[in-house]
């Protein structure tokens, strides 16, 4: 047993998705397309007597870390800390499930292979109502295409090969739980439609168009969100809504050039690692 392991976890902006559920949560999931971030989450884990998670300081009850612990059967502090805003669209949840699986593993020397790590977070998130595609992107990284749900086992992934420079804001957050357990329908058939674009044509381009499409299609464009995402398109740019947050995010300058003051980073190269 270790002292102490620490993992770093890239943020993940999903442009689009279309929502697949399935009885065993690790089959369940979504098809879609995001960016990775350099902006992320690190995550510290150590032995305790009793488990406990801090994010950003201060105590949490994060469901999807807490079962990732029970499924490896560990007890352990779990400390994160996180560049990015919480419940605006960012995947802080699967961040810290993936990262806490990730670092567990090896303080705990419980000898998994990273898709069986993957699989209990994606798992673990999926059960929560927190996220459906996030655990898997981060564990990719760069900009993934879920061309099909679930955990490793099952998925299918693909990928824009391409690096960007990105620029978000965040006016609030969305419940993701809520948006999940309400009619899906809509959202789902938007999802598809989306991701046949992005499939035949995989650029950043074509993704921020297809991401843009299923905002609106979908019904879960804010007026805030309408309005900043109007203002980088005059100014020449490209944004879109972070799903589901109430964040707008935007390639290059867009929205620096729309005369906000964003934070700035840029897609990931790769995904989850353990430092």
């Amino acid at each position: 047993m270790r002292e102490e392991a620490t993992a770093f976890v890239p943020g993940h902006v999903t442009g689009f998705f279309s929502a697949h559920p399935d009885e065993d949560p690790t089959k369940a999931g979504s098809r879609g397309a995001g960016l990775t971030l350099t902006d992320g989450v690190e995550v510290s884990v150590e032995p305790a007597a009793e488990s406990t998670v801090v994010l950003d300081g201060t105590e949490a009850e994060v469901e999807p870390v807490t079962t990732v612990l029970e499924t490896l059967d560990v007890s352990a502090r779990v400390e994160a800390a996180a560049d990015l805003p919480i419940g605006a669209g960012f995947g802080v949840s699967g961040a810290m499930a993936l990262g806490t699986a990730l670092a567990a593993n090896r303080v705990f020397e419980r000898k998994l292979s990273a898709n069986e790590l993957v699989t209990i977070a994606h798992g673990a998130e999926v059960q929560a109502g927190t996220g459906l595609g996030d655990v898997v992107a981060q564990a990719q990284g760069g900009v993934p295409i879920r061309l099909e749900p679930g955990g490793p086992q099952d998925n299918k992934l693909d990928a824009i090969p391409s690096r960007a420079r990105v620029e978000y804001v965040s006016f609030g957050e969305l419940s993701t739980a809520d948006v999940l357990s309400g009619d899906t329908e809509e959202l789902t058939a938007a999802g598809k439609e989306a991701l046949a674009r992005v499939v035949e044509e995989p650029t950043l381009l074509s993704f921020m168009y297809a991401s843009r499409l299923f905002a609106r299609d979908a019904g879960l464009l804010t007026e805030r969100v309408t309005e900043t995402i109007a203002e980088v398109s005059e100014a020449g740019g490209q944004a879109s809504m972070a799903m589901l947050g109430e964040t707008v995010f935007a390639l290059g300058t867009g929205l620096s050039d729309a005369g906000y003051e964003p934070s700035v980073c840029a897609t990931h190269p790769a995904g989850a690692v353990l430092k």
